[in-house]
């Protein structure tokens, strides 16, 4: 535990560091955000719908289907949105991030930039880290887009929901105070 601990300080400390490698950050960007784009939109979508799917059968029982959007919008933006874009780009990017980096270890590579007086960290992990920080918001906004848009495919083609319905507590469940949970007033 020490020793992360010191490599989280060692990278927050080489972050700030000039000179940035711009052209590191950007590599990472493409490989974190924009490779997994396609496993999060298939999260994402597939979440979407079948969150819609269950609550039009959760809600039919009391003849409130209607709620099928907002539930839906409100599940996929403070859970499941989240939640699930940060699984899988771990899983995607963090596991080949974690193997390339092991892979460098054992071939000696990191050994070869201490001894050009390059530091790894600022090299490997501060640009690795830098990209996963901007992108994952990104990615999860991505994710909460689709699975919202996959329970409309859902709830107004297949299962018969009015799209005014659905639409109008999306837009109303998202002017209502956060906390309070009350609406807030149109100005």
């Amino acid at each position: 535990m020490n020793k992360i601990l010191i490599l989280f300080l060692s990278v927050l400390m080489w972050m700030v560091r000039p000179p940035l490698k711009l052209r590191l950050i950007f590599k990472q960007m493409e490989f974190v955000g924009v490779k997994s784009i396609f496993v999060v939109v298939l999260t994402g979508t597939f979440t979407g719908m079948v969150s819609a799917l269950q609550g039009y059968y959760g809600f039919r029982m009391f003849n409130a289907e209607s709620l099928v959007g907002s539930t839906v919008a409100l599940g996929m933006t403070r859970e499941l949105g989240p939640v699930l874009t940060a699984l899988m780009v771990t899983a995607r990017a963090g596991s080949a991030m974690a193997a390339e980096l092991g892979t460098m270890r054992v071939t000696e590579q990191i050994d070869a930039l201490y001894v050009m007086a390059a530091n790894p960290v600022k090299h490997l992990i501060v640009p690795r880290v830098i990209a996963g920080v901007l992108m994952l918001p990104l990615l999860t906004v991505v994710s909460d887009f689709m699975g919202i848009l996959g329970g409309y495919f859902v709830g107004v083609p297949v299962l018969g929901i009015n799209s005014g319905a659905f639409i109008n507590n999306i837009t109303g469940i998202f002017r209502a105070h956060p906390v309070s949970g009350r609406m807030l007033q149109r100005v």
